[in-house]
């Protein structure tokens, strides 16, 4: 018999007689409160395996489990939070300001696939210069591979990544190097398979709909616990995790008809907790809206925006993406403009109020440029989703020169925005990164494979999608970090190094005022003014003299001429300043 005892709560107002905790053997009748939660206290130990019964129903997870050992069909397991000695007393997270992000999935980061193979990597990411690693979701979802998008287990640290104490050891390693820790978490869907929240009160809604299932219940009956459910989850992982932000999945998708918007109270429990903790906790968006109120300050009485501290800004990617592909297909062709590349400069949102050709309709709102510093915006030239959801998971190395990869790598993190890397892109990575599953449902797993093969055939690439299913897939998905060492790959990593230390060591390369620079482009040669700094790049076949009266401070493919003027070869681009600032760095 266990000396200690815990207390076993759930939510339940779905059960119309009776919710029993089937711990061990036994089968132990819960007590109802006023407020259809139900709860126990028995004795328990850390491990311990437990679920419940809702009525005369099967065994199911606890809603709010902290652990699936054996996957979301199974019992849950007792976690001690507490239990982790952490040493980064004296860590003080963070600033926005300071922030260069890089986006990770556990499972393909390393071999090994795990969250202590990639404490292994923290000290090559704290040497490159970022300073919050981005990982994806980590919430249990059937199966052991996957993007993460399918959780089914929000308070569960999947398995197969480590569990909740390994979360912990990386987040505290990581502290140890400086770096912070952002977690990626999905709020406005659940997974189809695993999914057992209905069947213990109104989780979800048919008042709204997503693309991917179920909308979640945020402003119908019973909604005031499926929005505490879903805070106490982002605010578990700031206190018993020590994390430093939360990068929220497609919130255009959670719909809310409330006048406090879920987005808006989700923002101001963060700022109090962190004004408790005295560190920052950043709240970062995905949004397709492409509406500077998800970042604007909440006001006084909600006068002003929802309160996040940044967004990705998808349209930014677009525009770099045309520019060193050529792709215009699909949602590119509206960023083949040519002024899209000099509108990105002086705001993240080339769709802000215009015609959008690929929603057939107006789209976005200003943003203002005079109120709003550009690093409430994230910008990036891949993540997992413009690499993934390509046919084969191509990245922009599959697609462009070195040089292209070090123009782009030169636009973004010398801009106004917050930049963000996903990994591998530094040293411009040969493998490819395709969408992989691991559905243990037979039919979910058939339809999966069936409808990422249907989804491109129109296009000609039928026959060449990976199979999502396939362990092959996601084996293929992994980085080869011993390639970083080749001259080619060697040279790219070296150039993000220098790049990610001049935006910390002069100002007028992070500074983040939309209205202080300004992009011009002549034919191939594209210009970014930067302050007294110029990102000066050849997007065409032949060599470009430029006569500046400025200096080399980094170069890739460009040096300058006896004459004093810099000479640009194909594919090449330069940042240049003043001596003073040159001589200084």
């Amino acid at each position: 018999m266990s000396t200690r005892t815990h207390t076993f709560r759930v939510w339940a107002p779905a059960a119309e007689q009776t919710v029993t905790l089937c711990l061990g053997d036994d089968a132990l009748p819960m007590t109802r409160t006023d407020d259809d939660w139900w709860q126990l206290e028995a004795p328990a130990e850390p491990g311990d395996r437990y679920a419940f019964r809702v009525d005369d129903g099967e065994e199911r997870p606890d809603p709010r489990s902290l652990s699936q050992p054996d996957g979301p069909d199974a019992r849950s397991a007792l976690v001690d939070l507490a239990a982790h000695k952490w040493s980064d007393d004296d860590w003080r997270g963070v600033p926005l300001a300071a922030a260069v992000i890089y986006e990770l999935h556990i499972g393909t980061f390393t071999e090994e696939g795990t969250l202590d193979s990639a404490i292994e990597r923290l000290d090559d990411l704290a040497d490159l210069g970022v300073t919050l690693v981005e990982l994806m979701p980590v919430a249990t979802f059937p199966g052991t591979r996957g993007w993460g998008y399918d959780g089914v287990d929000l308070f569960a640290v999947h398995e197969a990544y480590g569990g909740a104490a390994a979360l912990q050891r990386f987040v505290d390693a990581a502290h140890a190097r400086g770096l912070g820790v952002c977690l990626d978490v999905v709020y406005n869907h659940l997974g189809p398979s695993g999914n057992y929240l209905p069947v213990f009160g109104p989780y979800f809604t048919d008042a709204h709909h997503t693309p991917w299932g179920w909308a979640v219940n945020l402003d119908g009956p019973s909604s005031d616990e499926v929005r505490r459910y879903l805070i106490d989850n982002a605010l578990m992982w700031f206190r018993d995790f020590h994390l430093d932000a939360l990068r929220l999945d497609a919130v255009h998708a959670l719909i809310d008809d409330r006048a406090v918007h879920f987005l808006e109270q989700l923002a101001a429990q963060t700022d109090s907790l962190s004004e408790v903790l005295d560190r920052p906790l950043l709240l970062i968006a995905e949004s397709d809206r492409n509406d500077p109120k998800t970042v604007t300050d909440r006001g006084v009485g909600g006068t002003g925006g929802l309160g996040l501290h940044t967004q990705w800004a998808d349209d930014v990617h677009h525009t770099w993406h045309v520019l060193l592909t050529g792709e215009t297909q699909g949602y590119y062709a509206d960023f083949a403009d040519p002024e899209a590349i000099t509108k990105i400069a002086r705001t993240p949102f080339f769709h802000d109020g215009t015609w959008s050709s690929f929603r057939g309709r107006e789209h976005g709102r200003p943003v203002d440029g005079d109120t709003t510093p550009g690093d409430r915006f994230v910008v990036s030239l891949q993540t997992h989703d413009q690499v993934g959801n390509r046919a084969t998971g191509d990245r922009l190395s599959h697609l462009v020169s070195p040089g292209r990869l070090a123009i782009g790598a030169a636009l973004m993190l010398t801009s106004p925005y917050t930049p963000m890397l996903f990994m591998g892109e530094e040293w411009g990575a040969s493998t490819k990164w395709a969408y992989f599953t691991d559905h243990t449902d037979p039919a979910l797993a058939l339809a999966v494979s069936k409808g990422r093969r249907a989804e491109f055939a129109e296009h000609g690439w039928g026959d060449e999608v990976p199979d999502p299913q396939a362990a092959s897939t996601m084996a293929d998905s992994v980085l080869r970090w011993e390639e970083r060492d080749e001259p080619v790959h060697a040279a790219l990593l070296a150039w993000y190094r220098e790049l990610i230390r001049l935006r910390r060591a002069v100002p007028d390369l992070r500074e983040p005022s939309l209205t202080s620079g300004r992009a011009e482009r002549d034919g191939d040669l594209l210009t970014v003014h930067r302050g007294a700094h110029r990102v000066v790049a050849n997007l065409g076949t032949e060599p470009t003299r430029v006569e500046s009266g400025l200096h080399i401070v980094a170069a890739f493919e460009a040096s300058m001429d006896a004459g004093g003027a810099v000479v640009v070869e194909p594919d090449g681009v330069v940042v240049l300043g003043p001596r003073s600032d040159h001589e200084r760095i």
